[in-house]
C-alpha cells in the first residue's frame, strides 16, 4: 500500500488563499476500475481509493504516513511566479 502525499492546488474560480497550505494524503490504486455491467459505472473493490486525509503540514502528512507504515511519495508545488506589468504598458 502506497500514498500520494501533495499540497491543494488553489482553484481557478478563487482569488484568495483558503484551504492552499492544506496537505492531502491520497492512496494509490491497487487494482484497476472495470465498468458495471448493470449500469456501466466505473468501480473497484480497492475502498482505500475513497480515503482523503488532510493535515495542516507536509510534516504531520509525513509522520502520519511512517507511523501507520504507509510507503509514500511527495508531490512539491511548482514555485510561483509573478508577472508584473503595469496598465500603462499596454500602450507602449
Amino acid at each position: 500500500m502506497s500514498a500520494h502525499i501533495y499540497q491543494m492546488p488553489k482553484n481557478a474560480m478563487q482569488s484568495g488563499k483558503a484551504r492552499v497550505q492544506t496537505w492531502v494524503l491520497e492512496f494509490e490504486p491497487t487494482e484497476a476500475k472495470r465498468a458495471d455491467p448493470l449500469m456501466g459505472w466505473a468501480g473497484s473493490g480497492d475502498t482505500m481509493q475513497q480515503l482523503r486525509l488532510t493535515f495542516p503540514s507536509i510534516d504531520a502528512a509525513k509522520a502520519y504516513a511512517e507511523r501507520v507504515g504507509i510507503a509514500y511519495h511527495v508531490t512539491l508545488p511548482a514555485p510561483k511566479t509573478l508577472k508584473i506589468q503595469a496598465y500603462a504598458d499596454n500602450f507602449r
